[in-house]
């Protein structure tokens, strides 16, 4: 397990914790992230953006008045890519469905 500091990076974090995930942790290994809350969306893009990478987001709670923390476990390759496949299946089922309903 690793923990790292992203509050310095306040609303620009999401590129160098997805660096982290990829160069930092090993398969199967969990980090810890901290960052800056802002105005909370941060917290909703920060899920998004590790879904979308195809690792699992394990928590995300609230550090203290102004920090946000989430843990991740880093996926394998294979399971990042069936999760990526899997996220764009739902996705265009969800447009398709909506196209039908409009």
């Amino acid at each position: 397990m690793k923990r790292y500091d992203l509050r310095h990076l306040k609303d620009d974090f999401y590129d160098r914790m997805v660096e982290l995930i990829d160069q930092g942790l090993k398969v199967g290994e969990v980090g810890i992230f901290m960052f800056e809350v802002g105005d909370f969306s941060s917290i909703q893009k920060s899920a998004d953006v590790i879904k979308q990478t195809g690792h699992q987001l394990m928590n995300s709670l609230k550090f203290n008045e102004v920090d946000w923390t989430v843990v991740v476990k880093k996926a394998s390759d294979e399971d990042a890519k069936s999760r990526k496949e899997a996220l764009e299946t739902s996705k265009q089922e969800a447009e398709e469905s909506a196209a039908e309903e409009a």
